[in-house]
Order: C-alpha cells, then structure tokens, then sequence
C-alpha cells in the first residue's frame, strides 16, 4: 500500500511482476520528488543529503558540544528523559525498531503475568507485517480478539473464550483507516482489561497524532496503559527508533531484553538527535495537520462525485488522523497507473502512496497529509481529483 507498508515483506510474485512493481514504484517516487505540490513531502524518500541536512538544526534541542553517547548513555539517555516526560511515565528506554520494542515490553509482561498469551488486533502491526515475530522469536502466543475493521470492543475483550496476560491495542489502528475508538471506548475496553487481570500495552507507533481525535494529552492516553511503545519516525519524520515508556522496573528489565535482542547499538547519535528534533519541530503541527486532513477528506469526496466516478469511499468520513485511506472501484493496476501518470504530468502528487487490490475491481490506497498539504485549499484537492479523475477513465477504457 505504502512505502511503509511495503517494508513488511516481499509477496511472492514472478519476475516480470516484480520488477513492473519496481519500476513503478520509482516511477512514484520520482514523480514525488520532482513534484510541485504535495500533500505530503514524505522524508524517508529523500537523498542521503537531504537527510542528513535534518540534522542541521540539531543544535536547537542539544549540546552538540557534549560528547557523543556511547551504549545509551547522553543524547539517547536525553531522549529517553524526554519522551517519558511527554507520556507521564516514570521511565523510557530507546530502541532501534518498534518490533524489537514491543517484543521485549510483552516478553517482560508473560514474565511478570505468567501468560505468554498476547490478545491483539487480527489486522495490528505483529500480525501482518513482521512474520510471527512474536511466536517464532519471543515465545508468545497471538490470540485475535477480532479482525474486523476497528478496535476492539469491551465485551469482545470481556468475553474472550480463553485467557490471556496482555491486551494489546494499536492506537491508531493502520490497517483498519488508521482508525481510533472514541474515548469512551478506549476507556471501557481497557476496563474490561482490568477485569481479566490483563495489562495493556499500546501499540502507539502512532500515538503522537491521536490527541485531537480523543481530545485529550499524551499523557492522559499513555496514562491508560501499563506500557507504551512510541514511534520516533512515523509521525516525527525521524530517522528511525522507538521509544518503550512505563514503570521504573519496566523499563529497567527492558533494557536487559534490549541487549540481548541485539539492540543496545554502539553509538545512536544521528538517530537519537533526528527524533529530539522531530519532536521539537512535528509535534507541535500534529493537531494542525490533523485538521486539514478532514478538509482534504470532504474535497476528496466532493470531487470525485463531481468528476463523475461511478463510486469512491473515503475512510474514515471524518480521518481520526492526518492519514486516511480512499477506495476506488478499479483494478490496482489501473489506478495506480493513473495515479503516476497523474504526478508525471501535472506536476502535483495528490497520492503518495501505493494501491493495494482489496478485491475484484477494488482498490485501496493512503492518503497522507503532512506540512506541505497545509497549502492546499478545497479547491485545489478538486482540481487534483479532476486531473487524476481524467488519465483514470483513460487507464480504465484500455
């Protein structure tokens, strides 16, 4: 679907098929890249100059005059600081990969539980894009409390037919529409947690983005939750890494696991500062972005209508995020083809991302909106729509 989709793992495909995905997937990118206007100006597809240019700045949130971290220790010891002071929890530790964090923080809860049964999400992160890490690496056992597309509810989570030591919930949900519960929800499936004598985890790679849905801070949602793992690149356009936050002896035993999984890194440096900046820089603008993507969200739907598409689907009506998905009644092939050609020749990327094939003459994408969308009106995301609208008929009548 996305870039970020497509680092979960190669499909089998034949030759031929895989390198026409290839090429067309640089043909996307470097039709982003040459673009006039985007909605989105997705960091990761940059130069190595233009991100390590990122870093420029970094003297605005640390003393580059201190020396360099060596095994956790300075501006990753300050990143940790700084994130669990963001979330409220009394402690944070710093890894290279959310998969290596949220491994490790629920290795530590089977300990502690007793139970190696994780209840999860059939569409959440573990389950779809990193190969049963969770049971072919750390010894724990999946359970799906549901697969349909939102959260789970409290009496699903109270009745569940077998038991389990951790609730994990993915705030937001991606693969669902980067879907979120209400409040209200959130707070009566993690009752039902309690009940069950479960802990809950958050899967927040992107929490960041999630207090102008839940009208709440950060450290109201995370407060919820007996851990939380963070993304320091998805929302924050970072360099990589992640961040676990909870307890003092949580994040104490964490951080043995985390070296024993290989992720206590020489020296994180670059890293570390990209996401001190990210947070300095991004997380601020999140609520902004936020809400021009619910403007973008209706001027999609507006002109499809208008360009005479026989059907479209923008999910959520309302984006609980700045990250939505758009639903067409077209092979993928077909719409991503027009999608490009779209870019190539306006000049104006109104999809970044990939499409992915939902079913017989249906098709899915991500919209995402970022700084640069923040200069788009209605009417330019309609104009965009009537371009696209146009190669679209076209692609589809070959």
């Amino acid at each position: 679907m996305s870039d970020t989709a497509e680092q979960g793992g190669p499909q089998a495909q034949s030759a031929p098929e895989e390198e026409r995905r290839r090429q067309l997937r640089e043909r996307r990118i470097n039709a982003a890249r040459s673009a006039r206007r985007a909605l989105a100006r997705l960091g990761f597809l940059g130069t190595l100059r233009e991100r390590l240019a990122l870093l420029d700045t970094a003297e605005s949130v640390y003393d580059l005059d201190k020396r360099a971290d060596l095994y956790g220790d300075g501006v990753v010891e300050a990143l940790e600081n700084k994130v669990a002071g963001l979330l409220g929890t009394e402690a944070a530790a710093f890894f290279p990969t959310g998969t290596m964090a949220q491994q490790v923080a629920l290795r530590c809860w089977a300990g502690r539980t007793g139970s190696p049964v994780v209840a999860l999400h059939g569409l959440s992160h573990p389950e779809v894009h990193e190969r049963q890490a969770f049971s072919r690496v750390s010894g724990l056992r999946p359970v799906r409390v549901t697969s349909e597309p939102r959260l789970p509810t409290a009496a699903e989570v109270r009745d569940f037919e077998e038991p389990f030591g951790a609730l994990m919930l993915e705030l937001p949900l991606r693969d669902a529409g980067f879907v979120l519960p209400t409040w209200e929800e959130l707070t009566e499936v993690v009752e039902a947690a309690r009940e069950r004598d479960a802990v809950v985890h958050f899967d927040g790679a992107r929490l960041w983005e999630c207090t102008a849905h839940f009208g709440r801070s950060l450290d109201e949602i995370a407060a919820l939750a007996d851990s939380v793992y963070v993304s320091l690149y998805k929302s924050l356009d970072g360099l990589g890494g992640a961040a676990l936050a909870g307890s003092q002896t949580l994040v104490s035993e964490a951080k043995v696991w985390r070296h024993r999984y290989g992720g206590q890194a020489f020296q994180q440096f670059p890293t570390a500062l990209s996401a001190l900046i990210g947070l300095d820089r991004e997380l601020p603008r999140l609520p902004e972005y936020v809400a021009h993507a619910r403007m973008v969200a209706a001027a999609l739907r507006e002109g499809f209508a208008a360009a005479g598409v026989p059907w479209s689907r923008v999910h959520p009506e309302v984006p609980h995020t700045h990250d939505f998905q758009v639903w067409l009644p077209y092979d993928a092939d077909v719409v991503a083809e027009a999608a490009v050609r779209t870019a190539e020749e306006t000049k104006t990327v109104l999809f970044a991302g990939g499409w992915d094939q939902s079913g017989p003459g249906l098709s899915v994408t991500e919209v995402y909106v970022r700084a640069a969308g923040l200069e788009w009106t209605a009417d330019d995301v309609m104009e965009a729509v009537a371009e696209f609208a146009a190669r679209l008929t076209e692609e589809a009548s070959r």
